[in-house]
This record gives C-alpha cells, structure tokens and sequence, in this order.
C-alpha cells in the first residue's frame, strides 16, 4: 500500500492508465484504503471517482451507489475539495447512479424515482438545465414498458446541455426507442450519424452496432449486418462490461443461422457467467444464451458440449435449464418490482424469434461447424416424384435417377439399404427388383459413392469389393465388369496414382465379349467401363509433367471418342455429354480456350436438350473459368452465380461450393466489386469451414480481408484475420500463410491506430521468421514493428526493434524501407519530446545517411535522388517541429532541388517540400513575401504538372499567409 500522498496519486495515475477489468477495480480498492490513512479530503474524492469508475466499466454497477454516497457527503461536507473536473464529475455521476439503481431489481421503484427527483434537485440548486433529468425518466418509463411519444419528446425535444449523454449515446438511446415500437426503418436511419462515423465515443459506435444486429436483418441489410456483428464483437469480447452486447452478439448468431459462432462466442466469455454485478445487463446476457441453446436443441443436439459457468461439464440442454431458470426468476423479480410485465414481455419475445435467412449468413470469420440436420428441399426446387413407399416402388425409382445422375437418388438408395437391413426384412422375389445379392450389392455401391464424397477412399473401396462380391453372386457380370473398372480407378485423384492400363484394357475386352455375346442387353455397365477409360486417359494426359506426347493424346482422343460414340449409338445424352466435357477439360488445361468452349457448349447443349438441369453448375464453372483464362471475367461471373444456384436448388451436396465462390470472389475483385467479392469470399470461407479444411479457408480469409480492407472495412479485415489466428488449428497451417494473416493483422491493426497491439503481432512475427532463408522478410517485419512501438509510446522496446531492424539489414538489405524507418522514427521521437528530441532525431537522420551511403558503395540500384531528396525534407521537418527555423528552411531548400532534379517523378514530394519551406519562412523566420513568392513559384510548377489538389493546397496556404493567419 502506497504510504504518501504524492505514491497515492502517483498509483491512482498508474491505474487509470490499465484497462477496464477485475485487476484494475481492485487496484482502485486498495487505493481509497491507502487515501483514508491521510486527512487529504481531495485526494480520497480522487480515488473514490476513481473506484466509482472502475465499477461502472467493469459489470460491477450496483456498488457504485455506495461509493457515490461517500462522494456526495465529502460534497456537502466542503465542496471546495472538488477541483473543477471532480466538479464535473459529481453531477455527471448521478446518471451513473440512476442507471446503477434501475439495473437491481433489489432496489424498490420508490427509490429510484426518489433519486430522479435528488438529481432535479441538485441540477436546479446548481442552475443546470434538467434534459438529463427528462432523460433519465424516459429510460424508467422504457424500462417499465410505459414509453409514450410525448414522454420520448420531453426528452429529446429539450436542447442538449453540459451534462446531457454525449450526442451519439443519445442516438442510440433513441434509435432503440423506434425499434421498440416497431419502425427499424426509422430507428436505422437515427443511427446513421453514428455508423457513418460523424457521432463517437469510448462506446460507440460499438455498442450500437450490438443493437442494431437485428433491425439490420430485419430490414435485409445483410452486410452492414455482418460488418456491425464483426466491429461490435471485437470490441465487447472478453470485457465484464459488456454482458448486454455479448447476449444480442449471440442472438444474431442464432438468428442469422451462426450457431457455431455463437458457442465460440460463448466460449471466449465464458466469465460472464460469474458477474452478477449488473442484473440487468446479465438478464439480456442470459437471454442471449438461451435463445442460442434453444435454437440447438430445437435442431437435435441437446447433447452438444458447450461452454458455461465454470466448474462444470454443460451440453446444451444443461445449460439451457440453468440459464432459463435463472433468466425467468430474475425477470420475474424485475417485474415484481416494477409493478408491469414489461421485463419478462420483452424476454419472451425475443426467445419467440426464430431464423430470419434460410441458408446461415456468411460471417467470414472462423467458426468450426456444427452440423446440421438433413436438409429441407428448396422451396423453388421442382417438386419430384413422392418416395414410394413399397420397396419395389423404391428401388425402381432409384435405378431410374441413378441414371440420369439425379442427386434424389442417393436418398433414395439409402432408404433401400435402411429397408433390406432393418429386424425382420423379408425378401419378396420380382424379377424387377433382383435378388437380394443384387439389392445389397446396389446399397453397397451407394455407400460407396458417400464415402468417396469425403474422400475416405480405404471405406469406398472395400463398399465397391463388396458390391463387386454380391454383384458375382447375383449372377450380374456386367455389373462386376463395372465395379472391376471403378475399383482401377477409385484413387485417381492420388498424387501417385498411375493407371493400370493391363487391367483396364482386360475389362473393356471382357465387357465387349459379353455385350457380344448378349447385344440386347441393358449397355450402362458397359458404357461405366468406356467411362473408366475414358476418365483414366484424362487424369494421364492432364498431369502429365511435360508436353503430352502422342501416346497419350491419342489414347485420351481414342477413349474419349469410343465412349461418346456408344453412347450415342444407346441414346444416352448425359454420358455423351460428359464425354464432351471431358474433351473440353483436357482442351483448357492445355490452353486451347476457343476448343474447350465448343466442347462445354455442346455438352451443356446436350443435357438440356435432355432436361437434365441438375448437371449443369459444373459446366457452367468450366465454361466460367474459360472466360477468366481469356481475360472476360465480367462474362464468367454471370455463369458462376448460375452454377450455384442450380447446385442450390437441385440439393447437390458433392458440388464444389467453396472452391467456386472463392473463383466468384477473385473474378468480382477483378471487376472492381468489392462488395461482391466480400460476399463470395465469405461464403467460401464458411463453406470450406463446413468441409473441415482450415487450410483453404485461411487462405480465402487472407484474400476476403485484403478485399474488406480495399472497400474501406478495415475494423471487419481485423476481425476476420484475429478468427483465423484465434483458431484451434490456427497452429497447423502451412508457416508461410500464418505469417501472411499475421503480418496483414498487424499492418491492420497499426491502420486502426492500436498501435501496441500492433507491434506486439509484427514482434511475434519477428521470432517466427528469423530463422527463414529469406531473411528480407526478417528485416520487412523488424522495421514495420519499430514504427508501431515507438506510434504506441514503447520507446525502449522500439530502440530494441530499430537495432534488431539494422542489424537484419545488414545481411538482408531492404534499403528503402530501412531509410524511411529511420526518417519515421526520428518525426516520432521529436513529436513525442519537442526540441529535447531533436538531437536524437537527427542522429537518426544521420544514421539513414550512413545507411543510403552503403548501398551507393554496394552498387545497389536505387533511386537515390529521391532518397537523398528524402533525407533532406525530413531533417527540415523535424526541425521545423522543434522550432528551429533556419537549419529547417536550408534543408527545405535542399529537399525542393532534390526533388526536381528528378524531373516528373519528383514534382508531387516537391511540392510538399515547397508547402514545408513556405510555412518556415513566412511563420516560423516572419519572411512572408519570400514565403510568397515561393508558393507562386510551386503553384506554377503544380499546374504545368497537371497536380490539381497539390496547386490548390499550396494556394490556400498563399492566401492563409497573404492574409497574416
């Protein structure tokens, strides 16, 4: 315990430097312990606003009250121990207090009304205008569900005053009264001023943000929706005092289809849990958490382990009782006091709300997925045939979509093999229907076909062996022909597959001896064989490491060409479709773009000549990708959304939805639609969660937050790269690519003026990358992170970085980096000292000489006019900042002819340089014509160089200067 009053205000200074937080509260504690050992009246005033504070900004408002009683009474006491801030802060605080009070259901409604009328009171006595007691009285009458327009417009139809809520408090407070009477329109539209940047404060926009997640989809605004969700939760995570807005997070989350995201929310603020010090706030926080539970355990996954409070394992249906019995009590005792059913109203009625999208919104942050029941069929989708019920009915319905390559028929193949395996199933022969060898064969082909679909090959290989088995016992040789055909090529997507072409060649002469033997008979085995080689051919020619050579072109041609021809000769399109698109595959990869469309357009021509719709996306995305390759993306990307939504709407879960929406996302940012590439590359990046591959998906992310970051996002850019970062995985991606996502965090982060934070991420790079061979790298990471340690006030550690920045840059030169972080670093060091910085920042400065000498002697190929040019305009800065006018005007001088002797390149720096000596000389030296005369000159120079907005700038410094301001 601090034992002075100068170690007391000394600790109360230190304190009121940390964040909101326990460590910070309690500090505050021990502080007014240790300012009660001294008869310092002001200094205990001081440490008691400091506490009240502390509770206010960590979820602990119902002590402060107390501690506000303590402050009035020294007030009444003497109010001479107030200096003119503690002033300030007495009357300001008893908002403080009103809220506190309307926030514990503990405390009687008398007494809160009671308080109202103490604070009209002191304003009346102290002459200030009472809006701010107009405005506490409408939030009672909000609370209690008796907010009436002219109670809205007794409040904010008075003129604001010294102690009214700041301006963009007040929007929101109002924009939340239109969205309890229903208008969102209205309430979004008050709300602008703060999104848009012209209304802050310490809270805001963020807490706003957390408001409006719902009349934002409510009203369609889907982005903005997602970009509030994105900035808003990044401020409230993992703070005590934001139990308010982590609960609407989670209701967006369970609205918006983001269940997933919602427990990881629930997760990252797991201690909310324990605070109690804002039952108010915790309710809406409770509130939040059921409607997400809830939402879980309606879809079937009561049994999902999720995080709640701490010392117990919680599924979902767990915590869902604890919290719905807790969360009802406590509204219930709201309402009690109130005397109204306002509370607990407003409580069923946001647990009544339901998904508002019918896909799950695409966030673009990290979340690992929670599975989701079967799939309802699209509304829009054409209606097919009902399922029959009969087992005959079935499996015929199931050959028949089987082929014409219908995504229903693995449905229904999976409710036949449900069937001949259920207790009790009795075999009833029909000559249609086959034996039951034939049936389990054909339920083991499905099966297959679902384990291929996730890549679990050892699984599809052993269906297709068994399929193969009970296909022989059926007496069905074409079918055994046929699985033989697809067991030698079920791994052909393996990077060390080689086709066995022996045994391929032996089953297509085996086929073609019994299609001899028996012509009449049904030809799709036969024709699946023919596809086997074709397909096989295919893999051959297009992984092959050099030029094909004829052998394999005119075996891919041979058995491409057999197999359309068959299938012709049977009538069937979509094989002799497919053997188009093979064609036209194997085209493209080797560049032949004008023969591949023709090949693809045919094919597609085919199927819908065969009203086969739902094998159209993946034509569609080939034909796609064949205008992006002949530089006409604005032509593919029309295909693209089509292919996605036919793959929507005929329910095709094997189609690649990630891989092409990040291609719809490259193809928008080409076209210069950010918007639209934001939105694909969100898409993609979930779809990719839901397919478990994090790698790709850190990868689309990377791309999504340089696409945010160009559209001006760069808040949701942050967020959306911290996501990857903060994954389980995080620690198993490829090195290169987390330092990518890091080195762009920290370069984010820096834009957004959170500088530590910053540097703290470019540091942790640092270590990450000082053993790579390119040790550029190294150097790159050093010098951004002695900017943002030395932007963030950590001059020791920024002195660190700069010499780990040269030393690194002695065996990775990166010289123009270097240069400018020693210009930098020597602006911030004067910006911070004043003129006792000077004579480091120009050491500094000399030190950048020395640097830019070395690479002259090393032979480096530089642009050294305009690095010496730079050199000379930084010095003139930081004297010109240091007061010291002659030494900043000489090297003003030198800068303005190093900067034209680089002819047209040089004109825009030369104009800075002009603008810099004008002020020295007409402020800083009082030489206002040469000042003058000098800016007539550069306005001349600036309009023959066509610089428009640099001509403009150094006129109205002239017209400024001419005028003596």
């Amino acid at each position: 315990m601090p034992d002075t009053q100068d170690a007391v205000l000394e600790a109360l200074r230190a304190n009121d430097a940390q964040p909101y937080g326990r460590p910070r509260t309690v500090t505050a504690e021990e502080l007014v312990a240790a300012a009660e050992q001294f008869d310092d009246a002001p200094l205990l005033v001081a440490a008691l606003l400091d506490l009240m504070e502390a509770y206010e900004y960590d979820g602990e408002q119902r002590k402060s009250p107390v501690v506000f009683a303590r402050i009035l009474q020294l007030w009444d006491k003497n109010p001479a121990d107030f200096d003119e801030w503690a002033t300030r802060q007495v009357f300001w605080r008893f908002k403080w207090v009103a809220a506190a009070l309307l926030s514990v259901p503990d405390v009687p409604l008398a007494a809160v009304r009671r308080w109202h009328t103490e604070l009209r009171d002191r304003y009346l006595t102290a002459g200030h205008e009472l809006q701010p007691y107009y405005a506490q009285r409408f939030h009672l009458a909000a609370h209690l569900g008796e907010d009436r327009p002219e109670d809205f417009e007794l409040w904010a139809g008075r003129g604001r005053t010294a102690f009214s809520d700041c301006p963009a408090c007040e929007i929101r407070a109002q924009a939340r009264h239109h969205v309890r009477r229903g208008d969102d329109a209205r309430a979004l539209e008050v709300w602008q001023p703060v999104f848009d940047g012209r209304r802050s404060c310490a809270e805001e926009p963020y807490t706003s943000h957390a408001h409006a997640l719902l009349p934002l989809l409510r009203q369609g605004r889907t982005e903005e929706a997602v970009s509030g969700h994105l900035v808003g939760y990044r401020f409230a995570r993992g703070k005590s005092s934001t139990a308010e807005q982590i609960g609407l997070h989670l209701e967006f989350c369970a609205l918006s289809g983001n269940e997933a995201r919602g427990l990881e929310i629930l997760a990252e603020n797991r201690d909310l849990f324990a605070g109690h010090g804002d039952p108010l706030a915790r309710l809406e926080f409770l509130t939040g958490v059921e409607l997400l539970t809830a939402g879980l355990a309606e879809r079937g996954h009561p049994e999902l382990p999720v995080s709640g409070p701490p010392g117990t394992n919680w599924t979902v249906a767990t915590l869902l009782a604890q919290v719905r019995s807790e969360a009802t009590e406590l509204a219930g005792r709201f309402d009690a006091r109130n005397g109204t059913g306002a509370v607990g109203a407003r409580r069923r009625e946001r647990l009544a709300r339901r998904p508002l999208l019918a896909e799950p919104l695409a966030l673009g942050v990290r979340a690992a997925a929670v599975r989701a029941p079967e799939r309802a069929v699209p509304a829009d989708r054409p209606a097919a045939e009902p399922i029959p019920e009969d087992l005959r009915g079935l499996v015929l319905r199931a050959r028949a979509l089987r082929r014409t390559g219908h995504p229903d028929c693995d449905l229904l193949w999976r409710r036949v093999g449900e069937l001949i395996t259920a207790d009790g199933y009795l075999h009833v022969e029909d000559p249609e229907v086959g034996s039951p060898d034939r049936l389990a064969a054909e339920v083991a082909m499905q099966r297959a076909f679902d384990a291929s679909e996730v890549d679990d090959l050892a699984l599809a290989e052993a269906e297709i062996t068994t399929a193969q088995a009970r296909f022989a016992a059926a007496g069905l040789a074409a079918a055994v022909l046929a699985t033989r055909a697809r067991l030698l090529v079920l791994r052909l997507s393996e990077d060390d597959w080689s086709a066995d072409w022996a045994a391929l060649d032996a089953v297509l002469a085996d086929s073609e001896a019994l299609r001899a033997a028996d012509p009449t008979a049904p030809a799709e085995d036969h024709l699946t064989v023919l596809q086997c080689h074709a397909l096989a051919a295919h893999r051959e020619l297009t992984t092959a490491q050099a030029e094909p050579g004829p052998e394999l072109t005119g075996r891919f041609d041979t058995a491409v060409a057999r197999y359309r021809r068959e299938s012709t000769e049977h009538g069937n399109l979509r094989r002799v479709a497919t053997s188009h698109q093979y064609a036209g595959d194997a085209q493209a990869r080797q560049g032949l773009t004008d023969a591949a469309g023709t090949e693809l357009r045919q094919a597609l021509a085919l199927i819908e000549e065969a009203e086969l719709p739902w094998l159209a996306p993946r034509m569609l995305v080939q034909l796609a990708q064949l205008d992006f390759l002949r530089g006409e993306p604005a032509e593919g990307v029309p295909l693209l959304h089509r292919a996605l939504a036919e793959a929507v709407r005929w329910g095709e879960t094997s189609f690649p939805f990630g891989p092409t929406y990040a291609l719809l996302g490259h193809a928008c940012k080409h076209l210069g639609d950010t918007g639209g590439a934001v939105r694909a590359l969100s898409e993609a990046a979930a779809r990719f969660d839901r397919a478990e591959d994090g790698a790709e998906a850190a990868q689309v992310r990377l791309q999504l937050a340089e696409a945010l970051r160009e559209s001006g996002r760069v808040p949701d850019a942050v967020a959306v790269l911290e996501s990857v970062l903060l994954a389980p995985d995080a620690a198993e991606l490829d090195e290169r690519l987390r330092a990518q996502v890091r080195l762009d965090l920290a370069r984010g982060l820096f834009g957004l003026g959170e500088y530590r934070a910053s540097a703290e991420e470019y540091l942790g790079l640092a270590d990450a990358v000082v053993g790579w061979e390119d040790q550029d790298t190294h150097t790159m990471v050093a010098a951004e992170a002695t900017v943002a340690l030395a932007e963030g006030g950590l001059w020791e550690a920024a002195g660190t970085a700069l010499e780990r920045t040269l030393a690194s840059h002695r065996e990775a030169p990166r010289t123009e980096q270097v240069l400018a972080v020693l210009r930098e670093f020597a602006r911030l060091t004067v910006a911070a000292e004043g003129l006792a910085g000077l004579p480091a920042a120009l050491a500094r400065l000399a030190e950048a000489e020395r640097v830019r000498e070395q690479a002259g002697a090393a032979g480096e190929e530089l642009p050294y006019w305009q690095l010496d040019a730079a050199l000379h305009y930084e010095r003139a800065r930081v004297n010109a900042m240091a007061d010291q006018g002659e030494p900043a005007l000489a090297a003003a001088q030198l800068a303005i002819a190093g900067y034209r002797a680089g002819g047209v390149d040089g004109e825009a720096p030369g104009a800075e340089a002009v603008r810099l000596a004008a002020l020295v000389e007409g402020r800083a030296l009082g030489r206002t014509d040469a000042a003058l005369a000098r800016l007539a000159d550069g306005i001349q120079r600036c309009k023959r160089a066509g610089l428009t907005e640099q001509a403009q700038e150094l006129t109205a410094l002239r017209d400024r200067l001419g005028q003596g301001s």
